[in-house]
């Protein structure tokens, strides 16, 4: 019996399931994806559920490198910082982890958890950075999501480094980031919408941009002109071209662009990697 037998053995509720709803005779992820889509039409599952499937699905064919949060946009400590310095940058970001750095960002000597600091509330003159960061965990960016997963979950990280084929820092990926390709975009209390980047620079000349963009944004942006006559967002413009809501991984060509479909839940466009077509 082979990993997969065994993985379906253990769940017999899930095989039936599967066995009663779709044509189990499919052979590839786009029948099956095809199969599942008209399972949703025709009311067997819910659009939410048809949306993590097809999270769940993606998650075997992207890699790191698309979802990552790039190196100019994370929020690094250095060795040397003071506590009252690190526990105001702590305090401003609202994040729960922070890499820490010596002298360049590519050299990352651990990972610092907010809570850590509290053990020096009324004592800061003990404090010691060295003593309370943990070790880094490095992937490449190549690393498919399915992979990055199942080493959350066996190490117990929430959080890797992204190095590239130089070993040099390009970016940190979340198991939260992840797990958004499933469910969609999670928000917390710390979340500010009205902050929330919908443009962010890759470091090889891509880009990666929510889907609800504003046409006027994304033009003002990249200095193009976006029809702007049908549609307010991106999502929508890409779709109208389309003829469709595209599927994740799918690419769409549009005015010396190229999109690529990195979440979509069936009903909606989430989430686009852009690059210009003269680069490419």
């Amino acid at each position: 019996m082979n990993q997969e037998d065994k993985k379906i053995k253990a769940r017999p509720w899930l095989h039936k399931w599967l066995r009663s709803t779709i044509d189990t005779s499919v052979i590839d992820q786009e029948e099956l994806v095809a199969e599942l889509r008209q399972s949703q039409k025709n009311n067997i599952i819910s659009s939410e559920s048809l949306g993590m499937l097809e999270g769940v699905l993606q998650v075997d064919n992207l890699q790191v490198r698309d979802i990552m949060i790039p190196r100019a946009n994370i929020g690094f400590l250095h060795l040397n910082d003071s506590y009252h310095d690190i526990l105001k940058t702590v305090m401003k970001a609202g994040h729960s982890r922070f890499p820490v750095i010596d002298e360049n960002k590519d050299d990352v000597e651990g990972i610092l958890l907010a809570k850590d600091l509290l053990k020096y509330v009324g004592d800061e003159e003990s404090f010691d950075i060295d003593d309370i960061i943990r070790p880094p965990s490095f992937v490449p960016e190549s690393q498919k999501l399915n992979t990055l997963l199942s080493q959350f979950r066996n190490s117990r990280n929430h959080m890797a480094m992204v190095v590239d084929e130089y070993s040099g820092t390009s970016g940190l990926v979340t198991i939260e980031d992840v797990l958004e390709q499933i469910v969609g975009d999670i928000d917390d209390e710390h979340d500010d919408v009205d902050e929330k980047k919908n443009i962010l620079a890759q470091s090889d000349g891509r880009y990666t941009i929510q889907a609800s963009t504003e046409l006027e944004e994304f033009n003002e942006y990249f200095n193009c002109d976006m029809p702007l006559d049908q549609y307010d967002t991106l999502g929508g413009l890409i779709s109208q071209k389309a003829g469709k809501i595209p599927r994740q991984g799918e690419e769409v060509k549009l005015n010396k662009f190229s999109f690529k479909i990195l979440r979509s839940d069936g009903r909606r466009i989430q989430l686009v990697e852009v690059r210009r077509l003269e680069k490419l």
